[in-house]
């Protein structure tokens, strides 16, 4: 059973990275930027059907992680935020100025957590509720992405 533990930990931490004492959030995110990257070299479906496979997968790894450290939702998990950032750049082009961007708008919502953010982190428990907020905040980072480089 510890191994199980130390290995969904592993994962939720985003490889331990969750457990820095300072801005977990914003180095979980930057954790995700790789599999952004591999994202952008495959087809728009397939990209889409891997980062919904890696919700799922962030989902049971938060929800896990929850009970093992017996807390809702501690700044140490941080596989939500890799979702986050997946959802954030899914489909677009992966250059320095759209991950920037992305970044940034991603974390300004993450970290705010303008409605409809706020309701799902605070009305939807375990793993689910854990991922809900990030992934809601990357599809309004993305589309919020996608009207800027419209203007632009």
């Amino acid at each position: 059973m510890k191994l199980r533990e130390d290995a969904v930990l592993f994962l939720a931490t985003g490889f331990y990275i969750g457990n820095i004492p300072f801005a977990p959030g914003t180095f979980g995110s930057l954790i995700g930027l790789p599999l952004c990257f591999a994202l952008a070299g495959i087809s728009l479906t397939s990209a889409m059907l891997c980062t919904l496979f890696f919700i799922i997968f962030a989902v049971y790894i938060a929800d896990a992680a929850e009970k093992i450290l017996k807390q809702n939702d501690p700044g140490c998990i941080v596989i939500d935020e890799i979702a986050g950032m997946m959802v954030t750049l899914i489909g677009l082009p992966f250059n320095p100025i759209t991950v920037v961007s992305g970044f940034i708008i991603f974390r300004i919502l993450d970290i705010l957590k303008p409605f409809p953010i706020r309701n799902l982190d605070k009305r939807i428990p375990g793993g689910l509720g854990v991922v809900a907020d990030d992934v809601t905040a990357g599809i309004i980072a993305n589309l919020l992405l996608r009207g800027l480089f419209y203007f632009y």
